[in-house]
């Protein structure tokens, strides 16, 4: 299957104009003086679902046909793309079922609720649940739309790529937080399609990081799902990865671990320093510079990805009490 090109990205964000938010960028002074260099925070987090999944979700279902919307959709998600997915579906009066693991937080199925998704509970990682929705697609007929290997939701994602660049025009390097490789792969394919020179590099949780796995191993392989705080970066890659292996690969400048500590203090540094809640997926570009492990020579800009966290949760983070490995997964 081909990779996704600016093109693609830029057809995108005509498909979805309309249906999106064009979120801000503000300089954080707090981490600018921190590093020695600007630094701007991308504020996704207040898309209107709470994440950049709406992009992908938008543009995915803006590109079916009258016979495919008429069938429905169905994806397994560990929370973001589900709610995105739900809320694109319920504009097009679409049936949409949702697939998730019992990893998911309870407030993630709720919101999903809300907007009139179906949602099935199916074992203990997202490869189950994904199993569960290739069961639906072969006796339903439901359409597939999955959270990242898929081209559409690829090019939607990348879109917040080319908003980044006319926002921040000398961008020296772009921190994007990374799973499925599909947020990370639409933003590098716009980025570097514009600026080659701009770096663009991943940031995920030291706890079953698959792509980070697949990548060192040279092929996708299968990690252990664990509870993190950044729970919405779980989940595998898939072994038959189409798009997003390879394109992480060839487009990723180098990608960043982070322990349940750091990832904590990225979430008490955006609420404290910048007064913005995000969950710890949203978090990890932050938690990243202040654990010392990004060098830049030029203006960074970091992904907030998105708030949808517990409100509980988040009070315990935030006012420095100790998490429990099961609290984290809460």
């Amino acid at each position: 299957m081909a990779q996704v090109t600016p093109n693609d990205i830029d057809a995108a964000r005509e498909r979805i104009a309309g249906k999106i938010e064009r979120t801000p960028t503000v300089i954080s002074q707090s981490l600018s003086d921190r590093l020695g260099v600007p630094v701007h925070l991308k504020l996704e987090h207040r898309q209107i679902t709470g994440s950049f999944k709406l992009r992908g979700a938008s543009n995915a279902v803006a590109s079916l046909n009258t016979e495919q919307k008429a069938r429905g959709v169905v994806a397994a998600s560990t929370g973001n793309h589900g709610r995105a997915l739900a809320h694109a579906a319920k504009l097009e009066g679409m049936r949409a079922v949702i697939c998730m693991s019992r990893l998911v937080p309870g407030n993630k199925l709720d919101e999903i609720r809300r907007l009139g998704a179906e949602i099935l509970i199916v074992g203990n990682s997202q490869d189950d649940a994904q199993q569960e929705v290739e069961r639906l697609v072969a006796q339903e007929g439901l359409v597939m739309l999955p959270p990242f290997d898929h081209p559409a939701i690829i090019a939607g994602q990348g879109t917040l790529g080319l908003e980044m660049l006319e926002q921040v025009p000398d961008a020296a390097l772009v921190l994007v937080p990374l799973s499925g490789g599909g947020l990370a792969t639409g933003i590098a394919a716009a980025v570097k399609g514009v600026s080659p020179r701009t770096k663009v590099i991943g940031v995920s949780m030291a706890r079953g990081a698959a792509m980070k796995a697949s990548l060192d191993a040279g092929r996708p392989i299968l990690v252990e799902e664990l509870p993190t705080l950044a729970d919405s970066l779980g989940g595998g890659i898939g072994l038959d990865n189409q798009l997003t292996f390879a394109m992480c690969r060839d487009l990723l400048d180098d990608v960043i671990l982070l322990g349940e500590d750091e990832i904590a203090a990225g979430i008490r540094h955006a609420y404290a320093q910048e007064r913005e809640i995000v969950e710890g997926a949203g978090a990890v570009g932050i938690a990243a510079l202040l654990a010392g492990k990004v060098n830049a020579k030029g203006p960074v800009v970091v992904l907030l990805s998105g708030r949808n966290i517990d409100m509980g949760l988040h009070r315990t983070i935030v006012c420095g009490e100790a998490l429990a490995t099961s609290e984290r997964a809460a």
